[in-house]
């Protein structure tokens, strides 16, 4: 049963940082694409970032390059999304998502590319 679990998100002001984390858990591989994406109210989901994991190869969008950086964690299966130079246009719920046993490539920003969801996490910038 394949697992992933958001956690860091909140409320901070313009111009603030957060720190996102997500922890796979279950059937894994050692190199999977994981990505971030997000979906404000009323909006379409979103690619933010992604990680070919065990390569630590990474993806942007446009949007959030230079501001974001998205790296592997401490620990196994763990991602981390570090969001700096917030701004309102960020709020929104994130969610973890990941392809297991596939690289990253053209197509890591398409939701359906990924097999699992995280719950989500809550950012808000104002």
């Amino acid at each position: 049963h394949v697992q992933l679990v958001e956690s860091g998100g909140g409320s901070v002001q313009p111009g603030g940082s957060l720190r996102l984390s997500c922890t796979a858990s279950g059937y894994t591989y050692s190199k999977n694409c994981m990505g971030w994406f997000r979906q404000a109210p009323g909006q379409e989901r979103e690619a933010v970032a992604a990680i070919w994991t065990g390569l630590s190869s990474t993806y942007y969008a446009d949007s959030v390059k230079g501001r974001f950086t998205v790296s592997e964690g401490n620990s196994k299966n763990t991602i981390v999304l570090e969001m700096n130079s917030l701004k309102p246009e960020d709020s929104a719920m994130y969610y973890c998502a990941v392809d297991w046993g596939s690289p990253c490539g053209g197509d890591w920003y398409r939701p359906s590319k990924y097999n699992y969801w995280g719950q989500g996490t809550q950012v808000t910038v104002s």
